[in-house]
């Protein structure tokens, strides 16, 4: 017998078995809890609860570890590129090199989107955010590209063609808004350096592709392809636990980042500091605001709600951050108070002594302003980056053969049992 935890209630005893993960995790499994004593837990936000085993990603937030099927993502953001790492990601381990090109080949052959999907862009109100448009967009490429699952080949299509699109469909949804012509993907170009160039090429001014703007896109999207049981993570398992299509569940995954509070974090960033800025007030104000828990004004990008010490994507991006802002010498005020607020708050006891070092979104923030890209559209390159992560754990539920659909619990606490009163008795 393995460990085991009793819990009584009344005049009912049950033992329940200790599961341990291989990182030396360890759960208490309250399967049958409510089957054997009519109880059960209750936890707001799920801060304490696992909602399944997984294999594929390990994060330790009191070290400031995270791993991709047991690789450093240190490792992997200073050696590997976003394909390999989403290859890594979806299929449990690191691509030989045919089953890279393989996988290249099926890349460029399923990035161009249909023709008719242009219409679809066109008639979204012209303020739509592009977080919107894309989850709309993702869950229509169902209609255009039934998915094909009888085979596990063909599952690896509808996969690779969704990894394939998505950055084509994000930039188109940049170019249409801003009224220019669309840019195809071409199929010499590698997958971060194909979506710059899909971006921002233009007749009137070709985009010149600098390998550290592509460097710094492959950083970015490696620390981002997966952060465990998120919001966003949770929402692609919750919604594919009841059999739906791949595509409705990716959607719902966009959906659930493009809230502020997750994925839109990074678009918070900028504009906390545009509010400062315009608001006339200094850096010291502003730490000093962040310090009052009588004022409202939060400092976006600093903390973690499961990192107690650094974030180890922080770390990574703060480096790329300080690499690209030299290389580029941009002259930005925006980006000048980001460096001076980081400097303060790291050197203020209050930040330190509570854990708010700045996080991965706060650098992240700072690197997607020096490529260029409108801040409407951070939340959806963190989408880009998130899909291989969110495609592994739909994946790896769909072939879980303990499957069950996603059903929790409540505890009621509305009226008790009241008689109908018709309207001309009240």
């Amino acid at each position: 017998m393995g460990e085991k935890v009793t819990i009584t209630y009344q005049d009912k005893t049950i033992d329940l078995p200790v599961i341990f993960g291989s990182e030396g995790e360890v759960a208490v499994d309250i399967t049958r809890l409510r089957a054997e004593t009519g109880i059960i837990t209750l936890d707001p936000g799920y801060a304490n609860t696992g909602s399944c085993t997984s294999s594929i990603t390990f994060m330790d937030g009191e070290k400031g570890i995270l791993r991709y099927r047991g690789i450093p993502v240190e490792e992997l953001a200073k050696h590997a590129t976003f394909k390999e790492t989403a290859y890594l990601l979806i299929n449990g381990e690191p691509p030989c090199q045919a089953e890279l090109n393989r996988f290249s080949i099926l890349l460029n052959d399923h990035s161009l989107v249909h023709e008719d999907m242009q219409s679809f862009y066109q008639n979204f109100p012209r303020q739509s955010h592009p977080m919107g448009i894309l989850s709309g967009m993702v869950n229509a490429l169902r209609f255009f590209y039934p998915e094909l699952q009888t085979l596990e080949e063909e599952i690896n299509i509808t996969v690779t063609r969704l990894l394939a699109k998505i950055r084509t469909m994000a930039a188109m949804s940049y170019k249409i808004s801003q009224g220019h012509k669309v840019v195809y993907p071409r199929p010499d170009l590698a997958y971060c350096a194909n979506f710059l160039n899909m971006m921002f090429d233009s007749p009137v001014r070709p985009y010149v592709i600098d390998e550290d703007v592509v460097n710094a896109l492959r950083v970015f999207w490696i620390l981002h392809a997966d952060h465990e049981q998120n919001c966003s993570t949770s929402a692609v398992r919750l919604v594919g636990s009841a059999r739906v299509n791949l595509y409705a569940s990716i959607s719902a995954g966009i959906s659930a980042l493009w809230g502020p509070l997750h994925g839109g974090a990074n678009q918070a960033v900028i504009e906390m500091l545009r509010s400062i800025e315009s608001g006339g007030y200094t850096i010291d104000q502003a730490v000093r605001r962040a310090k009052d828990r009588n004022d409202s004004f939060r400092l976006m990008g600093f903390g973690h709600r499961v990192y107690k010490t650094y974030d180890p994507r922080a770390k990574i991006m703060k480096k790329m951050c300080d690499k690209l802002l030299a290389k580029l010498n941009i002259k930005d005020p925006l980006l000048d108070l980001a460096k001076e607020l980081e400097e303060k708050a790291l050197s203020d006891d209050y930040f330190v002594d509570h854990h708010l070092y700045p996080n991965v979104d706060f650098y992240s923030g700072i690197v997607l302003r020096a490529i260029g890209i409108p801040t409407n559209m951070f939340t959806v390159m963190f989408a880009i980056g998130r899909l291989p992560g969110w495609i592994a754990q739909w994946k790896e539920s769909a072939d879980d053969p303990n499957w069950r659909i996603a059903r929790p619990r409540q505890i009621y606490t509305g009226p008790p049992k009241t008689n109908f009163v018709s309207i001309d008795q009240r």
